[in-house]
């Protein structure tokens, strides 16, 4: 398995430069050589450096120990790196991350809004996902008198609808990346010579920018505004498109809508709070898993009890209602995000600083 975490990847980066220059030092080349006339640094061996001044027995002994720095002469000096990781120096013993691990995601649950309703909007599209797979053979042996075999070529609809969502999902993330959609200094530093994006200060793009800049996290969000309503769309057609007196492709046609808004509730879930919550994304996550899983073993329990106690026309309009409330959850943050991002004591405000740290031993 690939790491994608960043302070992982961050600490092995750091770990082999450590590597590296405990190998240069095996071979008798030591420290960064300091110029404090002019800021510039060379890693320099032994005997290089007992020919700039510095005295041989110093260079050993500062090697020996732990820290050191000699400035002899003009700030000059030699100084022994090695890369250290901040969370590496602050990561707790195994007990603390297992008590955190197991506790934090339940608060994160109950006192961060942003995680709580996401969790709820997501769960509820997993819900319904998981409904769909014991729906489909109910439904059309009901209306239809398909067979077992004949219903299963409805889930095509599902891996089509899952494709093509995935697609559409690359292409959005590029438009994101539109020239004419980010800012004029980031705009001029891709694009020097195009001076019109410098100077459309009006207009439908420098509407866009104003009011959906790309580098805000509530970007993630933009395209789900609109799309996620194909969730309640495809749950309405399909409970109540699904008789005998509506061509069978109708029904299916609606599961491929409903697919499609399941899969960007997902995504803007999983891409929104890990953007925001950065270093506590596994414990926000993990809130929104935890609610996801119940609600996805739950719903295949109640779907043939729902079904055939309030028919499909009533289901639709029900699940559909409920997701149609849940697709304000997206807008609530397009428009408010900054204020409510503010009083977070865990999200993010502005772009973190790097998490990579050079420390001098």
């Amino acid at each position: 398995m690939v790491a994608s975490r960043g302070s992982v990847l961050l600490s092995r980066k750091a770990k082999a430069l450590n590597k590296w220059y405990q190998q240069l030092e095996d071979k008798g080349v030591f420290g960064v050589y300091i110029s404090g006339s002019n800021g510039e640094s060379n890693i320099w061996p032994r005997s290089t450096a007992t020919t700039t001044n510095l005295d041989a027995s110093v260079a050993e002994k500062h090697l020996s120990e732990s820290a050191f720095e000699s400035k002899p002469k003009g700030g000059q000096g030699l100084r022994r790196i090695r890369w250290v990781v901040r969370e590496d120096e602050q990561r707790a013993s195994l007990v603390t991350m297992i008590t955190v691990s197991l506790f934090r995601p339940f608060m994160f649950l109950f006192t961060e809004p942003i995680v709580f309703f996401f969790s709820l909007w997501v769960s509820f599209a997993w819900a319904i996902l998981y409904l769909t797979f014991g729906s489909i053979p109910l439904v059309f042996q009901r209306q239809y008198n398909f067979s077992i075999e004949q219903s299963g070529f409805v889930f095509v609809a599902m891996i089509i609808g899952s494709i093509l969502a995935t697609i559409l999902g690359i292409y959005q993330e590029g438009m994101l990346k539109h020239p004419k959609w980010r800012s004029g200094s980031e705009s001029s530093e891709t694009d020097s010579s195009d001076d019109s994006l410098e100077d459309d200060t009006t207009g439908f793009w420098a509407f866009v920018r104003r009011k959906f800049p790309a580098q805000s996290p509530e970007s993630r969000l933009y395209f789900t505004c609109f799309t996620s309503v194909l969730l309640p769309a495809g749950l309405y057609l399909f409970g109540f498109a699904s008789q005998p007196s509506i061509h069978w492709m109708v029904p299916t046609f609606a599961i491929f809508l409903a697919t499609m808004g399941i899969f960007y509730v997902y995504l803007a879930t999983f891409n929104y709070l890990a953007d925001i919550y950065q270093a506590y994304a596994s414990s926000a996550l993990a809130a929104q898993s935890f609610c996801r899983n119940v609600l996805g073993g739950a719903f295949p329990l109640v779907t043939s009890p729902l079904i055939r106690n309030l028919g499909e026309d009533a289901m639709g309009g029900l699940l559909g209602g409920i997701a149609t409330v849940l697709t304000i959850v997206p807008w609530a943050l397009v428009l408010f995000g900054n204020r409510i991002r503010a009083r977070s004591s865990f999200a993010i405000v502005r772009s973190p600083n790097s998490l990579f740290a050079c420390c001098h031993h």
